[in-house]
């Protein structure tokens, strides 16, 4: 069974939710005993939410959802590689999703390792060297723009996950050409709570 949602109607769910978590109405719903054993056999979820790991930006929280409503991938700066697309195709193609949030966020730490790295011309050790590399195109563009900072690099970061998907996935280029799914990008403000639609290249934007 999929969602009965459309696109368009998982993103004003979706922006619903996070109005109620910043004016601090959230809802919590869907997280009670009859939720839990309702979902034992079968998931539904209306969104899928590609975000970071940082723990300042859990998307049932920030979007005020529950058990079975979002399918949540996260890696370090939302970054793209063969498990990440696994499962979100599994999401797309498996379980019907309609929409695919890539879903950035203020003071990322992912975007600030980057940004150092290339500043003072130093390679992270380890695993970090990959993180740094996967969103060090983003920065290289953002900067396209003297004026850029931070900001604008984790804009530029969410529309170059967001073009990825596309360019990576056939499965997800089927899907969006089929009106199946939509592939939106936004940031989360850490500070006001707010989350904010990203335009550009790789996104699309919904109604509100």
């Amino acid at each position: 069974m999929h969602s009965p949602l459309t696109p368009d109607g998982a993103w004003r769910r979706l922006l619903d939710g996070n109005a109620r978590y910043v004016t601090g109405d959230a809802l919590h719903a869907h997280q009670d005993h009859d939720r839990r054993l309702a979902l034992a056999d079968r998931q539904t979820p209306f969104a899928l939410v590609l975000g970071c790991s940082d723990s300042r930006a859990p998307a049932e929280v920030l979007f005020d959802q529950g058990l079975g409503d979002l399918f949540v991938v996260r890696t370090a700066g939302h970054i793209l590689d063969s498990a990440v697309l696994g499962s979100v195709e599994f999401g797309v193609d498996v379980l019907e999703i309609p929409l695919v949030l890539v879903l950035g966020h203020t003071r990322c730490g992912a975007v600030r390792a980057t940004l150092e790295s290339i500043d003072r011309h130093r390679t992270p050790a380890g695993y970090l060297r990959d993180v740094v590399e996967r969103v060090s195109p983003a920065v290289f563009e953002a900067r396209r723009d003297p004026d850029a900072g931070p900001d604008e690099v984790t804009a530029e970061n969410v529309r170059h996950t967001c073009l990825g998907l596309r360019e990576k996935s056939a499965v997800l280029t089927r899907a969006v050409e089929l009106g199946r799914t939509a592939i939106v990008g936004a940031v989360y403000d850490v500070v006001e709570g707010h989350v904010t639609p990203v335009v550009g290249e790789g996104t699309v934007t919904l109604g509100a």
